[in-house]
């Protein structure tokens, strides 16, 4: 900047400050070069149904595999066999055995290995990592008749291996099959739609450019979007079942033909809508912009609007707002029971707009894999309906622009003209003259104007001046509330015109008026809500004034 004049620093610094002035509606109606919406990342718990209980693990040991006894005795050569052929399964194809470090970032230990990856498809590595899960032990209990012992199942947690199938499948892209070694095996699947995105933009042939997590640009910005929404349970739970028949399996064919099968269920989805803006740098302060002007949003009057949830006293959860920083990149959170919306610049190019399921009874939806769809319909609403608010919240920065622009002077080249002055009794009777002649297809005249002027304040047509209705018809001009009709002495009502008038008035005549009357203390309104409030405020101004020894 130290290169450039004082007008090039001035045009540069309005010019962003322009841009922040925009509307959000202008903002995405026409500087957003790609819009996406789709599901971004999900976290998906695979269990059989069945072992999921006491009674279902004593069912399986002692009618299924026909063992007297059901005890962790059973169940651990179950687990060290399973073990075994993951390891092996790793010497034969020669997979990285990972043992990951506490603290250690498996997602940065994947991106490492991957940029090493160069198959069209299979296994990147296997990491190993104790956690902390649920699980089912014995305990001895005795018999209160004989007083002999017995093995019991119970439910209990421990610190059990986990082995991380990371592997890149040629239609979904990088992804991870969290197994856990001990019994009843239950696994987690980590997937992300914006790669499967990718994939099949690569795979089609068409020409893209992508961002860390989504996409840039798109040489058929329909054709991605046609791929975002194809995403379906069915081709999540084919990714499953694919890669279950090509990694070593927990379960005999014999115990999955009786029933004893994965199943899928939703722990956590995210659906995100971005849009690509054509200018970062105004996108971003355009964003900070919004997010200065929405930190009510977690309020539970703004929330149910989001999420289309009634919210009541008994609505668990907390709802507020959080504005978190990376870095120097801000975030809006916004919190409704177990689901967030989280809105960001991503990578100083894209607004991205993400809300995150992690529980979808919140929503009366089922957590199986089937009820997709429901939950794909509760997250893109939503994140539609963050906007639409803060569509309202910004255009109000605007309104309070054009407010002060009305009761304020203007100018226009050599003219000039006083404000239109909110609540002034000539300003009014302007104002409605304003209100009639919208109405009038051909347009007004002066004399037409000097008419109503005349009658809504109750003097004689000869009175007004000439003069003065010049005056007047040159201050709604100036202000954008009238144009001239081309060759003509005739006018024409504005659209804007006739907004600003109809509120004007009918906020003096119907809120500022009687609210007024209302509240002052010498006026006797019969039943009003407003004086009796205002009443206790002096009231207590009063008590406090008093308390603190003040009062005169």
């Amino acid at each position: 900047m130290n290169g450039l004049n004082a007008f090039e620093r001035q045009y540069r610094t309005t010019g962003a400050l322009a841009m922040i002035a925009q509307s959000v509606a202008d903002i995405l109606s026409h500087h957003v070069k790609l819009a996406v919406e789709g599901i971004d990342r999900m976290y998906l718990n695979i269990y059989v149904p069945k072992l999921q209980h006491e009674q279902g693990i004593v069912w399986f040991f002692r009618e299924h595999r026909g063992l007297p006894v059901p005890s962790a005795a059973v169940m651990s050569p179950m687990s060290r066999n399973f073990v075994a052929k993951l390891e092996g399964y790793a010497v034969r194809h020669e997979v990285p055995l990972v043992q990951f470090r506490k603290g250690q970032r498996k997602d940065e230990v994947m991106a490492e290995h991957l940029r090493k990856f160069q198959r069209p498809e299979g296994v990147v590595f296997i990491g190993k990592a104790q956690e902390k899960t649920p699980v089912f032990r014995t305990e001895k209990r005795k018999s209160p008749k004989t007083g002999r012992p017995y093995p019991w199942i119970v439910r209990s947690t421990a610190m059990v291996n986990h082995y991380y199938v990371y592997a890149f499948d040629r239609d979904f892209g990088p992804f991870f099959l969290k197994f856990c070694s001990y019994f009843p095996f239950n696994a987690k699947l980590c997937l992300n739609g914006h790669e499967y995105a990718k994939c099949q933009l690569a795979r089609q042939g068409i020409a893209f450019e992508a961002l860390d997590n989504g996409v840039l640009s798109c040489a058929d910005p329909e054709r991605l979007q046609k791929i975002c929404d194809g995403l379906s349970a069915q081709k999540i739970d084919a990714l499953l079942r694919k890669w279950l028949r090509l990694l070593p399996h927990p379960f005999t064919g014999a115990d999955r033909r009786a029933g004893y099968r994965y199943d899928v269920s939703i722990l956590q989805a995210e659906f995100s809508l971005t849009q690509v803006l054509d200018r970062p740098l105004h996108g971003r302060l355009f964003f900070e912009q919004v997010i200065r002007e929405n930190l009510d949003l977690g309020r539970p009057q703004e929330v149910q609007l989001i999420f289309n949830r009634k919210i009541n006293r008994k609505t668990p959860g907390r709802f507020r707002t959080r504005i978190l920083t990376q870095d120097v990149t801000p975030s809006l959170n916004v919190f409704y029971k177990n689901t967030r919306i989280k809105q960001y610049h991503k990578e100083n190019r894209a607004l991205r707009t993400e809300t995150t399921i992690n529980n979808s009874y919140d929503f009366g939806i089922g957590r199986r894999l089937c009820h997709l769809p429901k939950l794909r319909e509760v997250g893109f609403a939503a994140n539609r309906r963050l906007l639409d608010v803060e569509h309202i919240s910004h255009d109000c920065i605007l309104a309070e622009d054009a407010f002060q622009g009305i009761n304020g002077p203007v100018a226009a080249g050599r003219q000039r003209a006083s404000g239109l002055r909110f609540a002034d009794p000539r300003v009014h009777a302007l104002l409605h003259a304003v209100i009639l002649f919208r109405q009038l297809a051909q347009g007004f005249r002066s004399s037409d104007l000097r008419q109503q002027l005349a009658a809504l304040s109750g003097r004689d047509p000869e009175s007004v001046s000439q003069g003065a209705v010049t005056y007047q018809l040159r201050r709604l001009r100036l202000h954008g509330l009238i144009e001239r009709l081309p060759n003509s002495f005739r006018y024409r009502v504005t659209q804007f015109g006739l907004r600003a008038a109809l509120f004007f008035t009918r906020a003096y005549n119907r809120l500022l008026r009687p609210g007024l009357a209302a509240a002052l203390p010498n006026l006797r309104a019969a039943d009003a809500t407003l004086k009796p409030a205002f009443d206790k405020i002096d009231e207590q101004i009063n008590a406090c004034i008093n308390q603190a020894k003040l009062a005169a």
